[in-house]
Parts: structure tokens; C-alpha cells; sequence
């Protein structure tokens, strides 16, 4: 089973990229997350890879964070959750909010995401609750800023309340408007904008 792919980003759109490794272009199934951070097309990308096999066909769906393929591995042992669902259902709120809202018993939340009912997310609280790891801040996401600039100012994003998550996806549209000149003060307020949306 395919497990990891490493190659050239040949295509992305919200819910599916192409990456093309020894000349065999791989369609990938993803989460808006993943879509937020991957690199611009024709760039080099590592995506780990989950193999779902059926009778009819083999899909692969990508994760550019293992603890990400790790919640969508227990997402999919849930009754009535299949992989498309837990596709949507990782797009449709940070990773570590779920952690914790499922931690938490909180059904409510959960419901809020697109194509989860009452009885989903009960279902989900009740078999995932003891398997899912304690949601401490930045451990299911990985930090994504890599200049001593990006870190402050997600450091300033985390310290006005903002989950990591939303934090790190803001900063990552911020770098991509291609307005932020690398200068603290124009990055941040970049960084907001977004945020406000």
C-alpha cells in the first residue's frame, strides 16, 4: 500500500491535488487544511498517504501532518463514518478544536460541522474519546512559520486568542497575498485581515 508520496505538485483544488512521482501523476484526496498549506504548483511536496481500498475502486487520501492522517485513521473506524466523510469532517474544524470538543463531550459543536447530525458526533464522543491524545496547544498542528518574523507574529495571533490552527492558516494566506514585505507590522495586520473574514 501506498503510504507516503514525495513528487511535484502538478494540480490543487479544495479537496484534491495531483503529485507526480517517477512520472506517474498520483490523484490525492485532501482536507482544506492540507489545500491551505501546500506549496504552489509545480513545487516539490511530501503528503502522507492513506490507502482506502473498496471492491470498485482505490482512493488516496493526503495529509501533510501524520497527527492529521492519524485523526482522519480513527475518524474512519467510527460506524457510519467513511473516508469522504472524515474528509469533510477534518476541513470543517481545526484538528486540535475537534480533539478537544470530542474530549469534551461537546456535541454541540460538533454538529456544527457540515454533515454531522446529532447521532454522528454522539457516536463520534463515545468511540473516540479514550483513543484521541489529549489536545495540548500546537500538538496536533505543527507550527508552519519558518522565519523569526512568522513566528513572532503567530506569537502575537496565539497571545491575542487565537487558535494555533486559525493562527497558522491567516499567516499562511497572509504570505501567499504576497503584500507582506517581511516586516512585522504589515504581516500581522495581513494576518487579522484574514482572520476577519
Amino acid at each position: 500500500m501506498i503510504a507516503h508520496l514525495r513528487g511535484r505538485l502538478l494540480s490543487k483544488h479544495p479537496n484534491q491535488a495531483v503529485v507526480e512521482t517517477s512520472g506517474v501523476g498520483y490523484d490525492v484526496v485532501i482536507s482544506v487544511p492540507t489545500f491551505s498549506d501546500l506549496p504552489a504548483v509545480g513545487s516539490e511536496v511530501a503528503l502522507h498517504i492513506h490507502t482506502h481500498v473498496r471492491e470498485d475502486s482505490i482512493a488516496l487520501y493526503g495529509f501533510l501532518r501524520p497527527a492529521e492522517k492519524q485523526l482522519f485513521e480513527k475518524l474512519i473506524t467510527v460506524s457510519g463514518i467513511g473516508p469522504k466523510l472524515a474528509i469533510t469532517i477534518l476541513s470543517g474544524m481545526p484538528a486540535d478544536e475537534m480533539v478537544g470538543a470530542i474530549r469534551g463531550n461537546d456535541v454541540a459543536r460538533l454538529t456544527r460541522i457540515p454533515g454531522i447530525g446529532r447521532k454522528t458526533a454522539e457516536r463520534m464522543v463515545l468511540e473516540l474519546r479514550d483513543k484521541l491524545p489529549s489536545a495540548e496547544p500546537g500538538q496536533i498542528s505543527e507550527a508552519v512559520a519558518t522565519s523569526p518574523v512568522e513566528e513572532d507574529v503567530l506569537s502575537a495571533l496565539l497571545n491575542l486568542g487565537y487558535q494555533r490552527a486559525s493562527a497558522e492558516r491567516a499567516l499562511a494566506s497572509a504570505n501567499r497575498n504576497g503584500k507582506a514585505s517581511g516586516s512585522f507590522e504589515v504581516l500581522f495586520r495581513e494576518s487579522l485581515a484574514a482572520l476577519s473574514k
